[in-house]
């Protein structure tokens, strides 16, 4: 007895469709995860840029260096690619000091937030 075969002539290249396909989907999950991670780094750069501007500003509040605080945190900020967006001296040696980060390929900026003063 003889088995008939679908005309399966339709069918041709549909592998290379879904492969094509497939190649696609994890480019684009390759793109999620590398924007992921510069969003990562772009959180850390902000948070060390704060850090580093509330010591150097806490160090100013205490004169141990020149300059007044928050100029002082803006200017060590500044050399971070970041700015200042609030700079708050409490108590006389406590420093706050938000910063924020924007990178040009990236929507959105980053924010760094920390608080500095004296040893205890």
């Amino acid at each position: 007895m003889k088995t008939l075969r679908p005309n399966s002539q339709h069918e041709r290249g549909a592998g290379t469709v879904l492969a094509l396909a497939l190649v696609a989907v994890v480019i684009a999950l390759l793109l999620g995860l590398l924007l992921l991670a510069e969003a990562g780094v772009m959180a850390s750069r902000a948070a060390s840029a704060a850090d580093l501007a509330a010591l150097a500003a806490a160090d100013a509040a205490r004169g141990l260096s020149s300059g007044e605080p928050c100029s002082v945190a803006a200017e060590v900020a500044g050399k971070q690619d970041a700015k200042i967006t609030s700079c708050t001296v409490t108590g006389g040696d406590v420093v706050d000091v938000e910063t924020e980060l924007a990178h040009p390929f990236q929507w959105g900026v980053a924010t760094g937030r920390a608080r500095a003063g004296p040893p205890p």
